[in-house]
């Protein structure tokens, strides 16, 4: 029983829990609005939750030829999707790539498809109890 629940909101978990991390990531572009240098980060959402659903990272691991071999990070990622440079549709004169109505729109966004993606589960979640209880 528990993992038909768990196959029926696997996909929902998996949204919820990139747009969890892409808000955050989004929260990071816009408090670093002023700072010098800071490069715009995103990910592909529909490819991140694509990967996340397949299991399957998008980038190969490291090799290891030698038991004494570090472990390798080859950049930042999001469930195994690499983030992304957002392109400056202006730059600035200190190499900052934020452009905050672009932020703050992508911002918006993703939070109105996170509180889609919760009422959808709760709605999910109450049809199955109505359906135990009934």
């Amino acid at each position: 029983m528990i993992n038909k629940l768990d196959e029926a909101l696997r996909f929902q978990q998996a949204a919820l829990n990139l747009r969890a991390a892409r808000q955050e990531l989004l929260a990071s572009n816009v408090a670093n609005a002023d700072t010098p240098n800071f490069k715009a980060r995103d990910i592909d959402f529909a490819g991140a939750l694509r990967n996340a659903l397949a299991g399957t990272p998008e980038e190969l691991p490291v090799v290891q030829t030698s038991p004494s071999h570090l472990a390798g990070n080859s950049g930042d990622s999001i469930m195994g999707s690499p983030v992304m440079y957002r392109k400056p549709l202006q730059p600035s004169a200190d190499g900052n790539t934020v452009d905050m109505d672009v932020e703050r729109a992508q911002f918006a966004d993703n939070a109105l498809r996170y509180e889609a993606n919760v009422m959808f589960v709760s709605e999910r979640l109450k049809g199955i109890l109505s359906a135990i209880q009934g």
